[in-house]
């Protein structure tokens, strides 16, 4: 179930950022049991490491870093998928390069917080615990 996981799922981990934190929390384990094969984009690499830098410092922030490597495939911006994006009709750049990262990369479903702004998605995107709702009655099907 290749997934693509938004930043603001990634840092309601990160940040334990109540009441979003348990739903993301349990996605990502569910990346780590490698139930889920979890991409995040590019920019949400760069992204958090800038905000971790800041918040607790480079060294914490390259932990942190590291830790997402190890854990998720990265789903990589290049020209196409700025262009792409650039030609897409969302309301907020940064989505639609990681509508246009996930679907080149090969991912099939999208999670985010924000799922409005990913209205003219060619992807199914989930806020986290819809997805969570969905994994749970596949399972309980098969």
């Amino acid at each position: 179930m290749k997934t693509l996981f938004d930043t603001n799922v990634i840092l309601d981990v990160l940040l334990d950022r109540s009441p979003f934190a348990d739903d993301a929390a349990y996605l990502l384990s569910k990346v780590e049991q490698s139930e889920i094969t979890g991409f995040v984009c590019a920019t949400t690499i760069t992204t958090i490491n800038y905000l971790a830098t800041k918040a607790l410092g480079s060294k914490s922030a390259s932990l942190h870093i590291n830790s997402l490597l190890s854990l998720f495939v990265i789903a990589p911006v290049n020209r196409l998928v700025l262009e792409n994006a650039a030609s897409l009709k969302f309301k907020d750049f940064e989505d639609a390069v990681l509508h246009e990262a996930a679907l080149h990369a090969g991912a099939k479903y999208i999670v985010t917080r924000n799922s409005i702004d990913f209205k003219k998605a060619k992807l199914p995107v989930f806020e986290p615990r819809e997805f969570i709702n969905a994994l749970e009655s596949l399972k309980n099907k098969g």
